[in-house]
């Protein structure tokens, strides 16, 4: 597994507070703190997501390989029964082939070359956040959303697009891009992050009733999210006082 980005260490060291911060009672600086230990949790987590989603194309190719290994074995034990000479048979007329010869091996699919071209994309997107380049981020999973809006990480780009904003304050576009991420990545890993950090966004805008209403649909919308989400929505809850 690669070194944590330095930069993200620093931020996790800061966001801890010592045994005297501990002790203020400033709810600022409390809130400030608490914040800023939540978006290195948050970066942690995408980038966990980025190393599963490595180790499962490699076993996809993995297992490809095997399969085409088998292949190639199976046509040489078909070619070669039993071993003993055949006698020469007499020539025939080589019939026209019936399909041109596949030359899929000499050069990749289109589609494979863009679903690469995609995967690359995203992260060197994701690096730019890490490095703190929000706004070099941003337009990076916008373009990835764009170009691969089936692709399995278009949920988490467009979650991802929407913490570039958030990081920056600017509520409205985050906001946009969380509500654009729940309407159409519902289903996706991302989605439950979606609708919470919606939520939150709200909250920031000054929208408490709608960020309650968003806390309130999260368990009816996502009945088998992780405890860590369902603890961060019954703190948002209570923090903005929901009902």
């Amino acid at each position: 597994m690669k070194m944590l980005p330095s930069r993200l260490l620093v931020l996790i060291a800061l966001a801890l507070p010592s045994a005297a911060a501990a002790q203020r009672s400033d709810p600022v600086y409390v809130e400030d703190r608490l914040n800023q230990l939540q978006q290195a949790i948050t970066l942690l987590t995408g980038q966990i997501e980025q190393l599963q989603y490595r180790n499962q194309q490699l076993q996809q190719q993995m297992e490809k390989m095997q399969t085409d290994y088998d292949f190639r074995l199976e046509q040489l034990e078909k070619g070669r029964p039993g071993g003993a000479a055949r006698p020469p048979a007499a020539p025939a007329v080589p019939a026209a082939p019936s399909s041109p010869p596949p030359q899929a091996m000499a050069h990749p699919p289109a589609g494979a070359a863009a679903a690469a071209g995609g995967d690359q994309l995203y992260h060197d997107a994701f690096k730019l956040l890490q490095d703190g380049d929000y706004a070099g981020a941003e337009k990076g999973f916008k373009a990835f959303v764009q170009r691969n809006p089936q692709h399995v990480l278009a949920g988490n780009a467009q979650y991802w697009l929407g913490e570039t904003y958030y990081a920056r304050r600017d509520y409205q576009n985050a906001m946009a891009a969380f509500a654009e991420g729940f309407k159409v990545y519902k289903a996706s890993p991302k989605g439950p992050d979606n609708l919470l950090k919606l939520g939150i966004t709200l909250a920031a805008l000054g929208r408490k009733s709608d960020a309650c209403s968003v806390f309130a649909r999260f368990n009816q919308d996502y009945p088998r999210a992780t405890d860590l989400q369902k603890r961060r929505i019954d703190q948002e809850r209570q923090k903005n006082g929901c009902g």
